[in-house]
């Protein structure tokens, strides 16, 4: 009897005992986040729905809190702009002509008195439409596997392993919905905060961080947001990353909601390149062991900074303003990681001037017209100067040659 009772009892507490949480790779979540079946994560679509869900579920399997005003979702509604000069319209309650968009959030509760929120989108374009840059004939799935499921890979990588660690800061992980409309899910988040706004220390975010080059070229935006940013990357940098330093805490990202409210920001970005924003950003593009790489860089950051209490802010000039404007385009998507002198070439576009004139990826911009290029101000201002019909000269190295390539705009 006595045998049969500890048998029984064994039994039990094996039964009771917690199962080791499963171990998801980046590799899976992209693949998942960027299947067909997901229609290309639109808000307000089934698909972004089902997205997530996917995502919640990854938090609650990794045993965080629930920390929005639904269990793990903070749902928002918004009427869309039809002008592109124009935001859409955020509410707190639906009406006719509203789409209803959802937040997906989790908190890693360290004991600590401040929370680190870490962030990155999961919508995207759906078929297409607004935003697209697909000529076809017919619609077609926009898979957006480096935009964003490869920041969310990477969030929920950090989460699985923050975890593990000890640390003096709490966590709150947000998966925004609505980014390619504009920010909203991080702009309603930032006015509808789920924790103590007052506690908020800092907010990084990953959008874009699945296509590392072989330079291991990545920018970092809103290095000047905290005085300590600067040296804290330079010393982590045990990859030999390439970093492009932006200082600015205002960009086309959701970290720019969270540098409004006066928070330091770090965003991370490894680069445009030909299917941006288009059917072809699948899954099997990817660079995994760059996302590996970027992984590991965030979170000794996070435990650089992790003794550093509250971390003061500082605003920054925001650049998107020194802009000039155009009335013509060369037609090319500038390698915006490119940190030598000019302006590098990371794609043509089909039948604009560039193409016409035998411009090609990987070229140099050296000069265009009587204007020499040194960079990408350089380069903006120079063609902000030029109208439709004009005819000029662009100078450009290519394999360390310089060539001259007559342009018609």
């Amino acid at each position: 009897m006595r045998a049969i009772l500890f048998v029984f009892l064994l039994s039990l507490m094996v039964s009771c005992a917690k199962a080791p949480e499963k171990v998801v790779s980046m590799k899976e979540d992209v693949t998942v986040l960027a299947a067909d079946d997901m229609m290309g994560r639109e808000t307000g679509t089934d698909g972004e729905r089902k997205a997530a869900d996917y995502i919640a579920s990854r938090f609650e399997d990794m045993g965080l809190t629930p920390i929005g005003t639904d269990g793990y979702f903070q749902e928002f509604s918004f009427k869309p702009s039809t002008n592109p000069h124009e935001e859409a319209s955020l509410s707190d309650s639906i009406s006719d002509g509203m789409i209803q968009g959802r937040n997906v959030l989790a908190l890693l509760d360290k004991g600590g008195s401040s929370t680190i929120v870490i962030g990155a989108h999961y919508d995207h374009l759906g078929m297409g439409g607004q935003g697209s840059l697909y000529r076809g004939d017919q619609p077609a799935i926009h898979n957006g596997a480096d935009d964003n499921a490869s920041g969310i890979a990477v969030m929920l990588a950090l989460a699985s392993r923050l975890k593990q660690v000890e640390s003096n800061n709490n966590y709150l992980f947000i998966a925004f919905s609505g980014e390619e409309m504009g920010l909203l899910g991080s702009n309603y988040w930032a006015k509808h905060p789920t924790v103590d706004a007052a506690s908020l220390n800092m907010m990084v975010n990953m959008d874009m961080v699945g296509r590392l080059n072989a330079e291991k070229a990545m920018a970092v935006h809103g290095v000047g947001t905290s005085p300590v940013f600067k040296q804290t990357l330079f010393a982590n940098n045990e990859e030999g990353f390439t970093i492009s330093e932006h200082e600015s805490g205002i960009g086309p990202s959701d970290h720019t909601s969270f540098y409004l409210i006066d928070l330091p920001v770090l965003h991370f970005f490894t680069g445009q390149h030909e299917d941006y924003h288009k059917p072809g950003d699948d899954t099997e593009k990817v660079n995994f062991e760059g996302m590996e790489l970027i992984a590991n860089y965030i979170q000794r950051i996070l435990m650089d900074l992790d003794d550093n209490g509250k971390l003061a802010f500082k605003k920054t000039k925001n650049e998107s303003e020194e802009v000039p404007r155009f009335k013509v385009g060369l037609g090319v998507v500038p390698d915006y990681l490119y940190s030598g002198e000019g302006m590098r070439i990371d794609g043509v576009s089909e039948d604009k001037p560039a193409q016409k004139a035998g411009l090609q990826k990987g070229d140099i911009v050296k000069r265009l017209d009587t204007t020499a290029v040194t960079d990408m101000m350089s380069y903006m201002r120079a063609l902000s100067r030029f109208e439709k019909g004009q005819k000029t000269t662009v100078s450009v190295e290519r394999d360390g040659e310089l060539l001259d390539f007559e342009i018609e705009f």
